[in-house]
């Protein structure tokens, strides 16, 4: 789910003051980044040199190890050897029972290296509200894909690939048949990335998905993670006003080589409505410390009424990248979701619209030695952009950074941090404030001086998320916990002033093995006295239109000073076929919103196949709120949703190159 918001410069930042910040500025900061992210990789492969991309019609193949032998079918017969098309067979359908799911995929993979730290070619990213994630999340906690980061999404399609590829054997030795039927799922959504025998991947392109979604809503919904609560969250900020709603769209894959290029684009359309009134928005900017006036009168972190109706095409992703060393360096709009839950992300997630930015991302899992015989192999990404919908001050940036460890193939441990900082009105955005935030640890929480100052390090927030494949349950229970805390160096330091998304997903059932349940808890709320307000968590005395993007909180869609809780049963028809019920709960407190707030919501989705490349995705959702701030008293508001979308996932084409 995905969106635009439109956005207009205050007057009073239209021109731009004599200290801020050259473009030159930015250019600096990224070949700085990249230099220090890059450095240890290199350092760690410098006695293994890796093979560079050749042209295309003359590729070098990756090195290959003997085909995999399928197994025998139940009657004994030889197995059904059908070898993959490089472009016609359409891809990411169930395979027919009858047949053993792995004789569809008779291609070689590499004998070693199968986490694919050799491989030299570049691969888009797959947006992160892809079916591809369920598949992975499951496939991981059935206790297989040991070498999947489940905390770090997006992954790219190589990278996907690497995965499925270390993780076939022990797949097709365990007869597993839920597992199977997942494996051979994705190998078919990247068949174009595994030509047949003897031929190497070379060029990729196409129309990836081309997709419509209608969505009608009967009742007054929420449109404000900032402060009262989202009917629709995780969907890019998208717009939706009661009535009709549409979003109508494309994406587009193109790989040559080292290098990739990635854009989706969108038509999106919601009808007008309401909003808050004059009142209740200038409410809502003193709980924020936000003047209400001149250029603050229309904050996109307030939906101010009449909202204007919106027909608009929007660029949702558009990424340029190389792969070099196991990274891919990009620049433009990509997905980010760092961390292991479902329901929400602490530090990033796709509640709101993707930013501009430039990127750095450990794709592969990178083994160090001596650090990695201590840790595990490791990722790590990086990224900085413009935030979007600040208007005090105005346009600050952000950078993120990500490290995740695998010290047990059943254990991830995460550490995240960001950092939002400048902008017009207060400072410049420069090297010089970029790496002073980036390496400054120093506590400025109780020094307004230093706050208001050059010296400000800008609001930190600091993550920490694990996931863990329990003893003995490891193909059948994952616990997990996402944590951020802000102005301390990490959450495991400042338990108390942290937030928390505890969560426990259980993957199959004995005797039910398409049936699984995940609950997940979530509370921005504190037990500490800073906790109060709504001026902790999510918002800073500098930036104070907070962790937003377009007015949408960029973590998760729990919102600040919030309590609540989520709960999944899902049925799965088949491995990208499924009946989802789903309940959330969320309150926020009376001494942040006069009167509090409170969310009921009730999902049926079901996800299936009309033909085998065309997905239906329907849902029907009732919620029931209460928020005296907008309507007075404890009557329960009441809104029903009914959403419908068909995607076409066309073939890619490919020009694969013979094997010398």
């Amino acid at each position: 789910m995905h969106s635009t918001l439109s956005y207009k410069r205050p007057k009073h930042s239209a021109a731009r003051p004599a200290n801020v910040s050259r473009p030159v500025h930015a250019v600096a900061l990224c070949f700085i980044a990249s230099s220090a992210l890059i450095a240890p990789s290199l350092i760690a492969q410098s006695t293994a040199p890796l093979p560079l991309a050749q042209d295309t019609q003359q590729a070098k193949p990756i090195p290959q190890g003997p085909p995999i032998q399928p197994r025998p079918i139940p009657d004994g017969s030889a197995p059904h050897q059908k070898p993959l098309p490089f472009g016609p067979e359409p891809r990411a359908y169930p395979i027919p029972s009858d047949l053993p799911a792995h004789s569809f995929f008779d291609y070689e993979k590499p004998s070693e290296d199968p986490v694919g730290a050799s491989d030299p070619l570049g691969s888009t990213y797959i947006p992160v509200d892809s079916f591809v994630y369920p598949l992975v999340l499951r496939l991981y906690s059935l206790g297989y894909a040991d070498t999947a980061f489940i905390g770090m999404r997006p992954y790219t399609r190589r990278s996907l690939l690497h995965v499925i590829n270390a993780a076939q054997d022990s797949i097709m030795a365990d007869g597993n048949e839920e597992a199977e039927g997942i494996l051979a799922s994705l190998q078919n959504y990247l068949a174009a990335e595994m030509p047949a025998p003897g031929r190497v991947r070379g060029t990729v392109y196409g129309v990836d998905t081309v997709y419509t979604r209608v969505m009608g809503i009967d009742g007054q919904t929420l449109r404000d993670s900032y402060h009262l609560g989202q009917t629709i969250a995780n969907d890019y900020g998208r717009p939706y006003e009661p009535g009709f709603n549409n979003i109508t769209g494309f994406s587009s894959v193109n790989e040559l080589g080292i290098f990739s290029l990635y854009v989706r684009g969108e038509y999106q359309h919601a009808p007008s409505g309401n909003g808050y009134s004059q009142a209740l928005s200038a409410q809502l900017s003193a709980i924020d410390t936000v003047p209400f006036s001149g250029y603050n009168l229309h904050q996109a972190t307030i939906p101010t009424g009449p909202v204007a109706s919106t027909d608009t095409f929007a660029l949702q992703e558009a990424t340029v990248s190389v792969h070099a060393f196991g990274h891919e360096i990009s620049g433009g709009k990509s997905d980010a979701w760092e961390g292991p839950a479902a329901g929400g992300a602490m530090s990033w997630s796709n509640n709101a619209q993707d930013i501009y930015s430039f990127r750095i991302n450990r794709v592969d899992p990178l083994h160090i030695p001596l650090l990695s015989d201590l840790v595990g192999p490791f990722r790590y990404d990086f990224f900085v952009g413009s935030l979007k919908g600040h208007t005090d001050p105005n346009s600050p940036w952000i950078h993120s950074e990500q490290v995740s460890f695998a010290p047990t193939p059943n254990v991830r441990i995460a550490f995240q941090r960001s950092v939002i900082w400048g902008g017009e009105g207060h400072e410049p955005v420069t090297l010089h404030t970029f790496l002073h935030s980036f390496f400054n640890l120093n506590d400025t929480a109780a020094n307004p001086s230093v706050k208001s100052s050059p010296q400000d390090p800008g609001a930190r927030f600091s993550d920490f998320n694990f996931s863990w494949r329990l003893p003995f349950l490891s193909h059948y229970v994952t616990l997990y916990t996402d944590s951020i805390v802000h102005d301390d160096v990490t959450p495991p330091s400042a338990p108390r002033r942290a937030a928390y998304r505890p969560g426990v997903y259980i993957s199959q059932f004995p005797r039910l093995p398409k049936l699984d349940f995940r609950v997940e808890a979530a509370s921005t709320d504190t037990s500490t006295l800073r906790s109060l307000r709504g001026l902790f968590n999510y918002y800073e005395t500098i930036q104070v239109q907070g962790y937003t993007n377009k007015g949408f909180i960029l973590g998760d869609q729990i919102g600040r000073e919030a309590k609540g809780g989520q709960a999944w049963l899902t049925y799965h028809l088949s491995p990208n076929e499924w009946i989802q019920l789903e309940y959330l709960n969320k309150k926020t407190p009376k001494d942040f919103i006069p009167g509090g707030t409170t969310q009921n919501q009730f999902t049926v989705a079901v996800v299936k196949r009309l033909r085998k490349d065309i997905e239906m995705n329907a849902w029907l959702q009732y919620e029931g709120w209460k928020a005296p701030i907008y309507f007075p008293g404890n009557g329960l508001n009441k809104d029903t949703t009914v959403s419908f979308q068909f995607t076409w996932f066309p073939t890619l084409r490919g020009l694969a190159a013979k094997a010398p």
